[in-house]
């Protein structure tokens, strides 16, 4: 072999070295499954059930009637009555009741206003009979809110005939046939004073 032919060979060498190799292919990635490809799979060899709801058997209905709200709230009025063996109150004489078993000490803390007031009753402009009626809706309504002190307003008896605070008594007579009420006495003077009460009312979970 000659030295241009060597030459030539060892160029070709040269060459061929310098040739970048192919790299390797890269598989593409597979497809992300879907949502309902992963539910399938999770599910797959599950047995369908045959009922999907469970049946209840029904409800036997109540021996007692269903009564209407309002009904409901005029028998606890009508409960109520204004004939009740209280000594007449004197002019200016100050609302106080107590039921036996309460404490005195919650008395003493209701005079002294000590109670956060929760809700109110004004029983202004009204006769007798619509607020006998207003009073057991009102109770009934904070007995059932949980609501412990109330104050309601029945005013001094400016405006009636004779002046005289028909209402005062009347509230003295409803309030005390109620077991749901505990105690009640005059407002202090901020709150009322001799034209308001502030009650006492039973817990809810007092029974």
């Amino acid at each position: 072999m000659d030295n241009q032919t060597l030459k030539h060979l060892k160029r070709l060498r040269k060459t061929l070295g310098n040739t970048p190799k192919a790299k390797p292919a890269t598989p593409a990635p597979e497809p992300t499954p879907s949502d309902h490809d992963l539910f399938m799979q999770a599910v797959r060899g599950a047995v369908p059930l045959v009922h999907t709801h469970y049946p209840h058997p029904p409800h036997p209905p109540s021996p007692w009637p269903r009564r209407h709200h309002s009904d409901e709230i005029r028998t606890i009025a009508e409960a109520m009555t204004d004939l009740w063996p209280w000594d007449e109150l004197e002019t200016g004489e100050e609302l106080l009741f107590m039921r036996p078993g309460v404490q005195h000490e919650s008395l003493r803390k209701l005079r002294r206003g000590e109670w956060a007031v929760q809700a109110e009753l004004d029983l202004h402009g009204q006769t007798s009979d619509s607020a006998r009626l207003a009073v057991a809706e009102f109770l009934h309504a904070c007995r059932l809110r949980n609501q412990r002190c109330v104050r309601i307003v029945h005013g001094k008896g400016l405006g009636s005939r004779n002046r005289e605070p028909v209402l005062k008594l009347k509230l003295k007579n409803w309030l005390a046939q109620r077991d749901d009420v505990l105690a009640f006495c005059q407002a202090r003077p901020a709150e009322g004073g001799g034209g308001a009460a502030l009650v006492l009312l039973k817990s809810l979970k007092a029974r």
